[in-house]
């Protein structure tokens, strides 16, 4: 294969990886939670179990805003996702670069939400994701966020490399984003600029690798539930 056709397949191949990120993932039910800051709520059809390729029409001009709990958070922070039969993924958070992000995080983490959820979704060299409470990538939490990244208006400096925390987000929203997040298990950067990156593995990639490498020939949503690997709890250490 020639150097221009690698360059055309790898091109081609970013872009079906963010798409699919995109399609995955939907925007989140009616119901609010009281647990995230500086967020909106979002009163559109929303929450039913389609794909976001049903809903691919942008809702945020039918967003309330949702009430704030507290200030945002600033400076440095740490959390230990804990998962069964793996061990911890540990995490360092920056709400200095996603105050709203890693707010909403912190928030649902310490008011147990994602207790018991699993990690529904594994790409091999692209991704884990987390955190849906249907767990097949149509639900959140309840509450949308603002998407802290550069084409939405916000500086967001934290490139999608291996290690990566960011959060998933529904159709073609920028303000979609809820409770599901995603692990780089490779380097991602195709997607700096249009997903809140908010921080970074510390110690526990080898838990990541070893749910990559246990369901790769899934290439996407475990549809079998009760194979999914369940996060215990999120522990915000600090």
């Amino acid at each position: 294969m020639s150097k221009l056709s690698k360059i055309i397949l790898s091109s081609v191949l970013s872009v079906i990886c963010a798409a699919s990120l995109v399609a995955c993932t939907n925007a989140n039910t009616d119901e609010t939670t009281g647990a995230s800051a500086a967020t909106t709520n979002d009163n559109t059809a929303n929450g039913n179990n389609e794909t976001s390729d049903n809903n691919d029409a942008d809702t945020d001009d039918s967003s309330d805003k949702a009430s704030t709990d507290g200030e945002l958070l600033s400076g440095i922070h740490h959390a230990e996702i804990v998962v069964q039969d793996y061990g911890s993924i540990y995490l360092e958070l920056d709400a200095n670069t996603a105050p709203i992000t890693v707010t909403n995080f912190v928030n649902l983490a310490n008011d147990g939400f994602y207790d018991g959820l699993t990690f529904m979704r594994v790409m091999a060299d692209f991704m884990i994701q987390g955190g849906d409470p249907n767990k097949d990538c149509t639900g959140g939490s309840g509450t949308n966020i603002k998407g802290e990244f550069a084409n939405n208006g916000v500086e967001n400096n934290i490139s999608h490399t291996r290690g990566t925390i960011s959060m998933a987000r529904g159709g073609y929203s920028m303000d979609s984003a809820s409770s599901q997040f995603f692990i780089c298990n490779a380097d991602a950067v195709f997607l700096d600029g249009d997903y809140a990156a908010f921080g970074t593995v510390t110690d526990g990639m080898d838990v990541v690798d070893a749910i990559t490498n246990d369901f790769a020939a899934y290439n996407g949503v475990i549809y079998n539930k009760d194979i999914q690997p369940v996060i215990t709890t999120i522990k915000v250490i600090d």
